[in-house]
């Protein structure tokens, strides 16, 4: 594994974990020449699938872009990048289990919002606020109402 820091291709692992999932495979590695550290995943190799967005254009599964998006809602809330990782995978997942080549934006954002929702509230709302397009504050207060019921239902 080439070094990120200096190009080395001097590297060893430190520590190996897998996800809960077990289909991801997370490697902290060290390189010996600069002493940098960083971590890579093992994923199984997928057939590609096709994301058609709302105006009909398609263009390749991006888990960047949807971690891009995770991490935004996720900001200054107490979410790992770990636990964002797997919510990513979690996601992917769902998404090849379909068994289809091509996925709607729509199918996408509904899977994120979902794992958020479990997770963080606040990052649930914020995500939710830029998918749904909230044009006004009576959209935000019908998540927020929506939530607040959830919590009364589970609290009984």
């Amino acid at each position: 594994m080439k070094c990120p820091f200096c190009g080395s291709i001097s590297t060893r692992v430190i520590d190996t974990r897998t996800t809960d999932s077990g289909s991801v495979v997370r490697r902290r590695r060290e390189c010996e020449d600069c002493g940098g550290r960083f971590t890579t995943y093992e994923r199984f190799e997928q057939r590609p699938i096709f994301v058609v967005k709302k105006d009909g254009r398609r263009q390749r599964f991006d888990r960047q872009k949807i971690l891009s998006g995770i991490m935004k809602a996720c900001e200054k809330r107490p979410v790992t990048l770990e636990e964002m990782e797997e919510m990513l995978t979690e996601i992917e997942q769902k998404v090849q289990k379909l068994g289809k080549s091509e996925v709607s934006t729509l199918q996408i954002g509904e899977l994120v919002m979902e794992k958020l929702k479990e997770k963080d509230r606040i990052a649930y709302v914020r995500f939710a606020s830029v998918y749904k397009e909230f044009r006004d504050l009576d959209h935000f207060m019908d998540i927020i109402s929506e939530l607040k019921d959830e919590l009364k239902i589970k609290n009984r």
